[in-house]
């Protein structure tokens, strides 16, 4: 007996129906997460890094206690996920390429959506040109960092330093200060 496209329809609607709930329940999951900001569309900040690790696992896991670190490739680049008692206070790009032309290009970016970042460098006072400026981070005498403290929570801060090259990081303040405190006062 052969079928006509009318009783396939059945089948057809279930498939559809399935395939249209599927994102809306992943959606729904990620909504009821505390998200201060979707870093790089895939990272929840001050989210739970339980979720994260079931919908995506990483490439490197390291726990040191209530501390995890993840890591994500995205192209050349490196992702870091840092997550304390599960939630996530820190999602890192460290790009591969660290210069100061593309230092410079980031910075314009940020001061464009953000405004005018607040200066946080350190170098020492010989350290007067930018040349000078990258030698002194290539040795690891001084870091170049821009930080843009925002109102909803969270802060941006772009660096370039010699253990990590150039990185963006997405900071969650209060679970930011609550780890370092637990850290800190050694327990």
């Amino acid at each position: 007996m052969r079928r006509g496209p009318a009783s396939q329809l059945p089948g057809l609607l279930l498939l559809v129906t399935l395939a249209l709930a599927w994102p809306q329940s992943l959606t729904q999951a990620q909504a009821q997460e505390p998200c201060l900001k979707l870093v790089f569309n895939r990272f929840c900040l001050g989210g739970d890094s339980t979720l994260l690790l079931q919908r995506e696992p990483p490439v490197l896991r390291q726990d040191d206690g209530e501390r995890m670190a993840l890591v994500y490739y995205d192209g050349s680049d490196s992702l870091y996920v840092l997550a304390w008692r599960t939630r996530i206070y820190k999602v890192v790009r460290s790009y591969r390429i660290a210069s100061q032309l593309r230092f410079d290009e980031l910075y314009r970016l940020l001061r464009d959506k953000y405004g005018p970042g607040e200066d946080r460098s350190r170098f020492s006072p010989a350290a007067n040109t930018p040349g000078r400026r990258q030698i002194a981070i290539r040795r690891g005498e001084g870091q170049a960092v821009q930080a843009w403290p925002l109102a909803e929570g969270w802060r941006i801060e772009l660096s370039w330093t010699r253990e990590l090259g150039l990185a963006l990081s997405y900071v969650a303040d209060d679970l930011d200060r609550q780890q370092a405190a637990a850290m800190y006062s050694g327990f």
